[in-house]
């Protein structure tokens, strides 16, 4: 079971191709070249990093009309990753993920906007702990072109931050620790 992040910063990076068509990508996770990685302040004094291990997604993109590009990811909720085995308990239990109840969590893009350069805005609903709520992603296009295998891909960069409260998670850790951060660092490969 593999893991959707918010991967719509795929979509985002769609823009940017020189693709004339449209194109349907996958996000590369079998070759370990996509992450998505959340931060949190601890109590306001430091800061807890980790990822999701698992996940999937795929892409649509069309240079003629960038706007009509689409994102869709699944995240295996099981697969968070903070570097702490008894920390990733905590996560994965009744106080934050409840990967038991809820064990994906996924994105849908509902809009992308070209912005100037290789900047994007993508928007979309992501769907965590068994709440919707609309996200924005901040995306900047890494580059695209053919690989050695004769395969061509788009990378790209987004970020954007939640609030842990949105989506009815129990733990309220302050004021310092309400929001998460995610960096999501995508590559995708096009579909032959």
């Amino acid at each position: 079971m593999k893991k959707i992040l918010s991967t719509a910063l795929l979509a985002t990076a769609l823009p940017f191709a020189a693709n004339s068509f449209a194109a349907e990508y996958v996000i590369d996770t079998k070759g370990a070249h996509a992450d998505i990685l959340f931060s949190v302040s601890h109590l306001g004094y430091g800061w807890v990093n980790g990822r999701f291990n698992e996940f999937e997604g795929s892409f649509s993109y069309d240079a003629d009309k960038p706007e009509a590009s689409t994102v869709e990811v699944t995240i295996n909720t099981k697969s968070v990753d903070s570097n702490h085995a008894d920390r990733d308990k905590h996560l994965r239990g009744s106080d934050f993920l409840e990967v038991e109840k809820f064990p994906e969590a996924t994105f849908k893009s509902t809009s992308f906007k070209m912005g100037e350069g290789k900047k994007a805005t993508l928007m979309g609903d992501l769907t965590m702990h068994g709440v919707t709520k609309p996200v924005t992603i901040d995306v900047t296009m890494s580059g695209q072109g053919k690989d050695p295998w004769g395969g061509e891909r788009i990378g790209f960069k987004g970020t954007t931050s939640i609030a842990m409260a949105d989506y009815d998670i129990k733990m309220n850790l302050g004021a310092a620790s309400a929001n998460v951060d995610l960096s999501l660092f995508i590559e995708g490969v096009k579909k032959k």
